[in-house]
């Protein structure tokens, strides 16, 4: 059986958290990374110690340098990575400034391109790469023009990097969740009253009737590491119970 090693980035909380779990569960050997501290000690208190975990910011590459010495040093090589990463800012376009462009891009596309370029020499053949995208870059949502746009630019390079790692075998997929229940809500800004509505709305949208879990996602993102997707690259999987397909 081959040893599954997985890089996380964006793995201490939300979706992360709940697929570095899962996989450490199915016996995979997981290392993830969070540039939060609060997430970060949160994170050590849930996750088993077997779980290495390192606080980098993916947008740095100097840190990203450390994360693949870091992989490098505990697994030899990588059979998955998970580029879950990412920041979300819901600005209108009029209040948008230069340096929160940058922000999100240097987080959401920039750093997520450059972490696998850095962790090719680490990919073994036959590894899979996931990249989580979101239906705010393939549905419209008002204010989310930037993260739409810096996700969006990720699932663009999808079909490309499948093609251009086919040759070792090596899988590029993409995961888009829809409205999902994590952390996410809380860091809104917004009173607790308000957070409760505005669930309650965005889940009475959904087909399903529901906000997804985390735990759903990362079902999914374990579905495209997993050699059971062993045919399946250069797609995109959206996991949002229905969302965007009513008329």
């Amino acid at each position: 059986m081959t040893r599954e090693t997985v890089l996380i980035t964006g793995g201490t909380s939300g979706i992360g958290l709940a697929t570095a779990r899962l996989l450490h569960e199915r016996g995979a050997e997981v290392l993830v990374t969070g540039r939060n501290p609060e997430t970060i000690r949160a994170a050590r208190a849930e996750l088993p110690g077997e779980v290495e975990i390192v606080e980098a910011d993916i947008a740095s590459l100097a840190d990203t340098d450390r994360v693949i010495a870091a992989a490098r040093d505990r697994f030899g090589s990588l059979t998955g990575v998970f580029l879950n990463a990412g920041v979300n800012k819901a600005v209108p376009l009029g209040e948008v400034d230069e340096d929160t462009y940058d922000e999100v891009f240097a987080v959401n596309a920039k750093g997520q391109f450059f972490l696998l370029q850095k962790a090719l020499p680490l990919l073994a053949d036959n590894a899979s790469v996931v990249f989580t995208v979101g239906i705010a870059a393939t549905r419209g949502l008002p204010g989310a023009s930037l993260g739409a746009g810096s996700k969006g630019a990720l699932l663009a390079m999808v079909p490309s990097l499948a093609v251009e790692l086919a040759p070792r075998g090596i899988r590029v997929n993409a995961v888009s969740p829809g409205p999902i229940a994590t952390p996410i809500w809380a860091k809104s800004g917004m009173p607790a009253e308000q957070v409760s509505a505005a669930r309650e709305a965005v889940a009475a949208g959904v087909p399903l009737g529901r906000l997804g879990e985390a735990r759903e996602v990362a079902a999914a993102v374990a579905f495209l590491l997993s050699p059971d997707a062993g045919y399946i690259t250069g797609e995109n999987l959206v996991v949002g119970g229905g969302t965007g397909l009513r008329v």
